[in-house]
């Protein structure tokens, strides 16, 4: 079980009547209100489900093809540890403020307005390309079936009305397609690691025992090359992992959902990822001309294996999962950015009409600016050589995700030193949720990223599939990279922000002090054994 303290009270800290929560638990900012609608099980499902999409099911084909089996299992198995660091972090001070602007809050608190501007940027950018990015896996699933006899621009269209239609609704229904999505995403992943043993012993009409030829052949294509490409498509893949922090801002018991989703997620989508990953590579072959970003139809290398055994039934089953999984990951990352970017405003970031929020909860204006940008990004794909623009945009949102982590670390270090400095007395409180192992988990993030950022750079020079550096491949590995540095930086320059002061940095407003109700479901809860 997470690790939670119980010991007497040293100052609980009240939310003042100007604060982010309202008595009423939502969070009232003079732009509208939040409802605090997701409950403590939605939440765990979203935040496991919501780890589970297109970037297993379709991204890791062309992971396969340029890594080959042993550079993509590396790559998974080193961006899944930044799962835990980063769910560690981020969930001390999320339980802490519960705030809808999560990090960005965070960020501008207790570091400076400019980093807040460009963590913001990095993690609007990175979501917000996301959608693009399914809706161009969207497509690739359709054609499965349609074999391409419609114009791809159709299933574009399709996609889109279907994620404005899910938000026009409130967020109540949002929070239930979730739910039921992560649901459907967990039993077919389940579904396929049984079945996909069963064919490593040579189940299926056409099954033949797997021996493991596919990771003697080739288990580190194009080398470092492969690898680094390997680690940028597993970002993809995995995402930045602060969409259960931004539940929180709408969450009814923050407390127990958040501490109890950090512990067990990282372990379950650890596990999930890297036995799906084995399998793969087992069954199939880094040069199957099926894969994505290879010829013919691309399909998703879970259904690739599923044909090739002659198994009937399951492959469809789980290419209709899959397009749950696309819609799902792609409403989930509107969702974040929207309120990413309404946030921003509400700290005067940006123009704060953007903050406004109607009557059933939503950010109105900040939605519509994400899934306008979104569409624009999506029809570019429409463009001469659409799996080059892909590419574009897969870079740009893996960068906004690990940048991310980048400015979770760094705020986590001036969160402990502003409590340090002002003799806070927060992770003493009863059930208080300090970081486990702090400071580890933001030193693992910030050495990640390192790495993260040495792969891109190497890419940008030494591209798979080119022999000289060219201007075109730098940006497109880069051009995230430098628009979140620089854009930062401009900010910093233009409003003259300055550093903040921790000794007299605000620990009060939007703090939450668990209410006698919270204290008692939690003493039965920890009450009970560690193993039923």
């Amino acid at each position: 079980m997470d690790e939670m303290k119980k010991v007497p009270s040293q100052g609980t800290g009240s939310i003042p009547e100007n604060g982010e929560l309202s008595p009423g638990g939502v969070e009232d900012v003079g732009h509208g209100e939040f409802r605090r609608s997701f409950t403590p099980r939605q939440i765990h499902v979203i935040s496991l489900g919501g780890q589970i999409g297109a970037g297993l099911f379709i991204a890791t084909g062309k992971n396969l093809l340029n890594g080959g089996p042993g550079s993509m299992f590396l790559g998974f198995a080193v961006v899944c540890s930044c799962v835990w660091g980063m769910l560690q972090t981020v969930s001390e001070m999320t339980i802490a403020f519960p705030v809808s602007g999560n990090f960005i809050e965070y960020a501008d608190r207790f570091v400076d307005p400019a980093f807040a501007f460009a963590a913001g940027l990095s993690m609007w950018l990175g979501w917000t390309a996301i959608v693009a990015a399914e809706a161009t896996f969207f497509a690739v699933i359709v054609n499965y079936w349609a074999q391409e006899t419609v114009h791809v621009a159709v299933w574009y269209t399709v996609f889109l009305v279907i994620m404005i239609g899910l938000f026009m609704l409130p967020s109540f229904w949002f929070g239930w397609f979730e739910y039921f999505a992560g649901i459907l995403k967990i039993v077919a992943l389940f579904t396929f690691i049984v079945t996909g043993f069963a064919m490593v012993l040579g189940a299926g009409p056409k099954g033949y025992l797997h021996t493991g030829d596919t990771w003697r052949e080739a288990p580190f294509k194009n080398g470092f090359k492969g690898f680094s490409n390997s680690v940028l498509l597993a970002v993809l893949a995995i995402g930045d992992n602060s969409f259960t922090g931004f539940l929180a801002g709408e969450a009814k018991s923050p407390r127990y959902s958040i501490g109890h989703a950090a512990f067990l997620i990282p372990i379950r989508v650890t596990t999930i990822y890297l036995v799906s990953i084995v399998f793969i590579s087992i069954l199939v072959p880094a040069d199957s001309p099926q894969l994505f970003g290879g010829s013919g139809i691309a399909a998703s290398p879970f259904v690739i294996a599923l044909n090739e055994s002659g198994i009937a039934g399951l492959p469809d089953f789980l290419n209709v999962v899959i397009l749950v999984a696309v819609a799902s990951i792609a409403a989930e990352s509107i969702f974040v950015a929207s309120r990413m970017l309404r946030f921003m405003s509400h700290q005067g970031l940006i123009p704060q009409w953007i903050a406004r929020v109607d009557s059933r909860g939503r950010p109105r204006w900040a939605i519509l600016i994400t899934v306008l940008v979104a569409i624009a990004l999506t029809y570019a794909n429409l463009s001469a050589g659409g799996i080059e623009v892909f590419n574009w945009i897969s870079q740009i949102a893996g960068t906004g995700y690990f940048m991310v982590w980048v400015f979770v670390a760094i705020t986590s270090f001036r969160f402990r030193a502003a409590l340090k400095a002002q003799g806070d007395t927060l992770l003493s409180e009863p059930y208080a949720w300090p970081c486990s192992l702090w400071p580890i988990p933001p030193i693992l993030l910030l050495a990640c990223c390192t790495l993260y950022v040495g792969c891109s750079f190497y890419l940008a020079l030494y591209p798979i599939g080119a022999s000289t550096p060219s201007a075109y491949y730098f940006f497109q590995y880069m051009i995230g990279l430098i628009l979140i540095i620089f854009s930062g930086i401009g900010y910093k320059i233009i409003f003259r922000t300055k550093l903040r002061d921790l000794a007299t940095v605000d620990l009060r407003t939007g703090r939450r002090t668990l209410s006698d109700e919270e204290i008692y479901a939690l003493d039965a809860y920890y009450a009970q054994s560690r193993f039923l």
